[in-house]
């Protein structure tokens, strides 16, 4: 099973979901999104894998988001916009496998993959 994970290795939850792949004998490509940020085809595709709206991958609890994009109205392309500007706002962890992906939230929630 070929998992792709897109971690923030600063992140506690992020880190206890790839713990969690890890345990069960998967070792994910773990992409450090913060470094490479996915394109706005890699995010589009991400949130109709997830099947969300691609504000649902928006870290609202974030600085950034709290300042410039609160109560701001966007369509779905203008979020992937912005994602892809600013990868800090980028919800994680995710992981994702063919046609299916999940939002680590909690990190328990990517064992979903392996079923």
């Amino acid at each position: 099973m070929k998992i792709t994970f897109y971690h923030n290795p600063k992140c506690a939850t992020s880190k206890k979901a790839l713990k969690l792949l890890e345990k069960e004998g998967i070792k994910p490509k773990v992409v450090e999104y913060l470094e490479n940020p996915p394109s706005k085809a890699e995010l589009k595709s991400i949130a109709k894998k997830i099947g969300v709206k691609p504000e649902e991958l928006v870290r609202k609890k974030e600085k950034l988001f709290k300042n410039m994009y609160k109560g701001v109205k966007l369509t779905d392309g203008q979020w992937l916009d912005v994602l892809v500007k600013n990868p800090i706002l980028i919800e994680r962890p995710i992981a994702v496998v063919g046609k299916k992906a999940v939002l680590g939230r909690p990190p328990t929630k990517v064992l979903e993959l392996l079923k």
